[in-house]
């Protein structure tokens, strides 16, 4: 199966996706915020294109795990995005992975700005569940 991750942001929106076998992410694409309708037809064009079966939203938990404003309009805003594309939703703690992510582009010689971080969050936030689903 393949998924395609969100790392949903008050501006950006990091999108990764993984391979057919559902085993690998990899980041594709950040794009800038506008409106709900525009940035759902913009996920439904990268679903579309990349035959994804299922998405993957990071969930911004506290870091004692708890929810705050932020992971409830994540979810609000993830739940519509499913329920309009009708595709499975799957929530994942997205705590430190844009540290994760800025470490990864440092290791690779790259300076972690906004231009491609929130993807490559993205991609650790898919990783991760990933990883999980096939322990």
């Amino acid at each position: 199966m393949r998924y395609l991750a969100l790392d949903v942001g008050e501006r950006y929106i990091g999108v990764a996706v993984s391979d057919a076998g559902g085993l690998l992410a990899r980041p594709l694409a950040v794009f800038k915020r506008t409106s709900r309708v525009r940035d759902f037809v913009k996920v439904k064009a990268l679903i579309e294109q990349h035959h994804a079966e299922a998405l993957v939203a990071g969930l911004p938990l506290n870091m004692d795990g708890t929810e705050g404003p932020q992971a409830a309009w994540v979810r609000d805003y993830t739940a519509e995005l499913a329920e309009r594309l009708a595709l499975p939703l799957h929530l994942w703690d997205e705590r430190l992975t844009t540290v994760t992510a800025a470490e990864i582009m440092r290791a690779q010689g790259k300076a972690p700005d906004k231009s491609w971080i929130d993807a490559v969050a993205a991609a650790v936030i898919l990783q991760s569940f990933l990883d999980a689903q096939h322990l």
